[in-house]
């Protein structure tokens, strides 16, 4: 039988910020679909408002307060992450950064054509744009990008590596320092945004992270953001270089040279209401910390895979809570996956069905209540027919 976790904050092995933490999950139950996007926390939807406020009312000296809200952003990407305060650019989203990434590579890329297309998109469309980057794609039996595997595809020509954090197939948590030993001083450029704020993750021996705040971190669309260690800061051009990365408050006049530092790889203003909520969304992880906030959603995956096991339902997604994020995928037979995803709908549950699996993604405030609905759905399925 399946050990469905409390919501109660003792459930995540500490109580103060971690009982606040929880307390922000306020979407309605059977929601189990952050990998897609997360629903907006209290505190985010609270700092939202206050934004919007501000913007319909626009006093004096309102813009400075709205401004504030990029160096609080980078201040909490830099305490989850270890990368430094001015070393993060503000991001429309993940892609946007990769794309800026990508087009200002050199040399021979390696990166998996399995992982989210973000990653490959951009790494094509910077190839036949620039001519200056080679993409090798990276061929798995599973499509988890280990050591081993990047290992074996590694050449003198290779200049940098891409892979994501999270694995959003099958939940598989990338082993970052493995892989930073076996390509040695070459790029690592890690898509994170599966896993940021969510995994305790050594994301200092990356070169280059992008991610964005609409999933884990609950804090909407519009939040992305990407960093650049000071030697990635050299080696990649800044093509996609807008007025604000000149380095000039406004360049009236002339048109400077991008700037020296990461700022370059900005196109234009930022949304300050986005930086607002990822803002909120950081400083309640940075409160409760990220290793609780992992523990309470190991907690409530493995509950998951319990039921899987019980239902005879093939997990997709590793076993080891050191290898898996909050992502469970599940692959019943090819016959019975509409039955399952109607069971699930039937129920009221909320998940992610693509190439023949369901995507499963708990988070450290999923309740019981919501993991009763996914059990009530599984033991449907089991009884309904083809």
């Amino acid at each position: 039988m399946s050990m469905i976790p409390s919501a109660a904050s003792g459930s995540t092995g500490a109580g103060g910020a971690s009982e606040a933490f929880i307390a922000g999950f306020t979407e309605d139950p059977g929601y189990l679909d952050y990998a897609k996007v997360g629903p907006l926390s209290a505190t985010v939807r609270a700092e939202a408002n206050a934004a919007l406020d501000v913007l319909s009312r626009f006093r004096f000296g309102a813009f400075d307060s709205l401004a504030g809200a990029g160096e609080r952003a980078r201040a909490g990407l830099s305490a989850v992450s270890g990368f430094r305060p001015d070393q993060f650019v503000a991001q429309p989203a993940t892609s946007h950064g990769l794309l800026q990434v990508m087009f200002g590579l050199s040399g021979t890329l390696l990166v998996s054509p399995a992982e989210f297309p973000s990653l490959p998109v951009a790494a094509r469309r910077a190839a036949d744009a620039m001519a200056t980057m080679t993409p090798r794609w990276l061929h798995t039996a599973d499509g988890r990008v280990t050591p081993d595997v990047v290992a074996a595809h590694l050449d003198d020509d290779v200049s940098a590596v891409a892979v994501s954090l999270v694995d959003p197939r099958t939940g598989y948590v990338a082993d970052l320092e493995g892989i930073r030993s076996v390509i040695g001083d070459r790029l690592l450029i890690v898509d994170c945004i599966q896993g940021f704020g969510v995994v305790d993750a050594p994301f200092d021996v990356a070169d280059v992270i992008a991610g964005g705040g609409q999933k884990w971190l609950r804090a909407g669309w519009g939040t992305g953001y990407l960093a650049l260690g000071d030697r990635a800061r050299e080696l990649i051009t800044p093509v996609l270089s807008g007025f604000t990365g000149t380095g000039a408050r406004e360049p009236w006049d002339d048109v400077p040279e991008p700037a020296d530092d990461v700022s370059a790889f900005s196109v234009s203003n930022p949304d300050l209401v986005a930086l607002a909520r990822l803002s909120a969304s950081l400083e309640e992880v940075v409160a409760t910390g990220v290793p609780v906030i992992a523990s309470a959603i190991a907690e409530r995956a493995a509950s998951v895979i319990d039921m899987a096991d019980e239902f005879a339902i093939t997990v997709h997604s590793p076993r080891a809570e050191h290898e898996r994020a909050g992502l469970v995928v599940l692959e019943p037979d090819a016959d019975r996956l509409g039955v399952l995803t109607a069971s699930l709908h039937n129920h009221g549950v909320t998940t992610t069905t693509r190439q023949g699996r369901v995507r499963v993604s708990v988070h450290a405030g999923t309740t019981a209540e919501t993991l009763g609905m996914l059990r009530d759905a599984l033991i449907s399925y089991s009884t309904l027919p083809v």
